[in-house]
């Protein structure tokens, strides 16, 4: 099951924890893609519903995901805890911070998290 979400006038694909992993390129465009056409143009994934080989950054799979979100100008955010698969290595940690400073891939613990990172900056005066 998905959800649309309006987080501060961005609609968000949300889907449900439970449900098909996202194993292969088929299963980004149908699951991700696909699903958000027309509607979102941002997926919000529970991390549990990722392929464990995507966050092994040695498979490439991490790589042809979000590739092909950036090609379909969806913006992917991973939700949830990651903690164990960064605590092994470097290369994803690497990752989740890089991503995290740029607008088309986000690592972020809950929806709470997406809508504040969705929020309009403060007024300055």
């Amino acid at each position: 099951m998905t959800t649309i979400v309006d987080h501060h006038g961005t609609p968000v694909l949300v889907l449900d924890a439970d449900g098909p992993v996202i194993a292969g390129e088929q299963d980004v465009l149908d699951h991700l893609i696909g699903a958000a056409y027309g509607r979102a143009d941002t997926v919000a994934v529970p991390a549990e519903r990722l392929d464990e080989r995507f966050f092994d950054l040695s498979t490439g799979f991490a790589g042809e995901v979000t590739q092909k979100c950036v090609q379909y100008r969806t913006r992917l955010v991973i939700l949830g805890d990651i903690s164990h698969h960064t605590a092994t290595g470097t290369a994803l940690p690497a990752l989740v911070r890089e991503s995290n400073r740029g607008t088309h891939v986000w690592f972020l613990a809950d929806t709470d998290q997406l809508a504040a990172r969705l929020a309009p900056p403060p007024a300055t005066s």
